[in-house]
């Protein structure tokens, strides 16, 4: 009889995994279409690893010029490489491109405007989720905000120029499920007053992220460019590789047995930056390839619209 218990503690959890496995795996809609990008340039940041990473090499076999934004660049250089090798493009560059700073972040959009005749596609994919301690950038602004969405709020409307004139493109901003538990103050967006909590405030740049998609559609209204928000679902990516506390040691441990992996999770972004079925579409939230209703929070356009002027002024925008 022992052995029949032992069997029953320990089979029955396996197969419960493996079954969550299946599901996991069955759940993903794979990119599979034929569309060529050939003549047509696109920018993925944070693309030295991870979704970004997959995405870039996604592209590529397509045949897109692809730019590697990057705040690592020997990295991000070992990527390109490797990227280069395995999709037969040898048109994939990398470009230097911290999020967290604004003097870098001008410098990158300036050297693509100079340097590129078009872009057709910028995937906004970087992430942090910041340790447990609050930091605050060089420029004033919460690490974890400037990262996910300052920086990429900046970014895109230095390129808008350069995306208008290369017609139709798109922008794809990744968010994640976890825009659930944001909410914004945005009297206290820094946290300088409210109690600062990592995982909370990663919820809240990516309610910003989507509010963000939101507005920044309508400004788009009448011209040939696209902006759609993507969650990706959970992938084993450096964003909690390097978080180093127990939560994150025990998830990263238990976590390859349901978590989708980083070719899965660029699968969204890379059907909405080549599918003919999303030409024209605007201002929407995909999971899996598909729309979804996201928070109710994230069709707050006054918020949204607040969100942005405030953006203006902590950019310099």
């Amino acid at each position: 009889m022992l052995w029949l218990v032992l069997l029953f503690l320990v089979g029955l959890p396996a197969l419960s995994l493996f079954v969550l496995r299946i599901w996991v795996q069955q759940s993903v809609v794979i990119c599979s279409n034929n569309v060529s990008l050939k003549g047509k340039t696109v920018l993925v940041t944070g693309a030295s690893a991870g979704i970004g990473e997959a995405t870039a090499l996604g592209l590529a076999k397509k045949g897109a010029r692809v730019i590697l934004g990057c705040r690592n660049v020997e990295k991000a250089n070992a990527v390109k490489e490797y990227i280069q090798g395995v999709s037969g493009n040898k048109s994939v560059i990398v470009k230097h491109l911290d999020l967290a700073s604004l003097k870098s972040i001008r410098r990158c959009a300036e050297e693509i405007i100079n340097e590129e005749e078009r872009l057709d596609v910028l995937i906004n994919n970087a992430g942090l989720m910041s340790p447990s301690e609050k930091t605050i950038t060089e420029d004033g602004l919460e690490l974890t905000f400037a990262s996910n969405y300052f920086g990429h709020f900046l970014l895109t409307n230095l390129l808008l120029g350069l995306l208008k004139k290369s017609g139709p493109s798109r922008i794809i901003s990744v968010s994640s499920k976890a825009h659930d538990m944001g909410s914004l103050n945005l009297k206290d967006i820094n946290f300088h007053q409210k109690n600062y909590h990592w995982g909370f405030q990663y919820g809240h740049t990516k309610l910003a992220i989507n509010l963000f998609v939101k507005e920044l559609s309508n400004r788009l209204k009448g011209t040939d460019v696209t902006v759609n928000a993507v969650h990706p679902g959970t992938c084993g990516s450096e964003i909690f590789i390097k978080q180093g506390n127990l939560f994150f040691t025990i998830f990263q441990a238990i976590g390859p047995l349901w978590w989708r992996t980083s070719e899965e999770g660029a699968q969204s972004s890379l059907y909405l930056a080549t599918s003919d079925e999303v030409k024209g579409v605007s201002g929407e939230y995909f999971v899996d390839s598909a729309k979804y209703k996201a928070s109710r929070a994230s069709y707050d356009e006054t918020k949204a619209r607040r969100l942005w002027e405030l953006s203006e002024q902590l950019t310099g925008l």
